[in-house]
């Protein structure tokens, strides 16, 4: 594949990430570079590390990530969608629960966003195409697109208060449904 088309993926793949970034963006009020640090490497990673898995795995294993992929990431997303609406209903300490850092969490969404890419590096081994500037591209651009997004929701979010939380539950539990219905082939956008 050429340059271009390696690059377009690469977007394609990271407007996910991006979007989840957005929300978490929201929701990290005193949001630090090291967070932001970590989210980029954690997404970018995995976005990079998937497609090698697929690419390895080949056309052997294509029909089970076809298969349970949509699944895995509807139900890792509703999961942490609703655990944040639910804690933006706690009781806790405000400042406690929105400013909630996670590696657990941040392990759980990089790996649900990053689900596709194992696909796409089946694609790649299909094609019998070198994978190693493709996975490069696309982890730097999912690295770039989760920072932005982050400091975007960030931007955002001091405009409108706490309530954010609750759409950014609400967003990852959407956008689970959305993987699910394009996986099971009801919904094609």
């Amino acid at each position: 594949m050429d340059f271009i088309s390696t690059l377009l993926i690469a977007i394609a793949l990271a407007m996910d990430a991006f979007s989840v970034s957005l929300t978490k963006g929201f929701t990290l009020k005193n949001l630090t570079k090291s967070q932001a640090l970590w989210f980029g490497i954690f997404f970018g990673g995995f976005q990079s590390l998937m497609p090698v898995l697929g690419w390895l795995g080949g056309i052997q294993l294509e029909w089970l990530i076809t298969t349970f992929a949509p699944w895995i990431a509807f139900i890792l997303l509703v999961l942490i969608g609703s655990n944040m609406i639910r804690e933006s209903f706690s009781n806790e300490d405000e400042e406690e629960t929105s400013d909630k850092f996670s590696f657990k969490e941040l392990t759980l969404l990089a790996i649900a966003r990053s689900i596709d890419a194992f696909a796409v590096g089946i694609t790649y081994a299909v094609l019998k195409t070198d994978i190693l500037i493709p996975v490069i591209i696309i982890g730097v651009v999912a690295f770039i697109f989760t920072i932005i997004g982050l400091y975007l929701g960030k931007k955002i979010g001091n405009y409108f208060g706490d309530k954010f939380e609750i759409l950014g539950g609400v967003i990852l539990i959407l956008l689970g449904f959305k993987i699910l219905l394009e996986g099971l082939g009801i919904l094609v956008l």
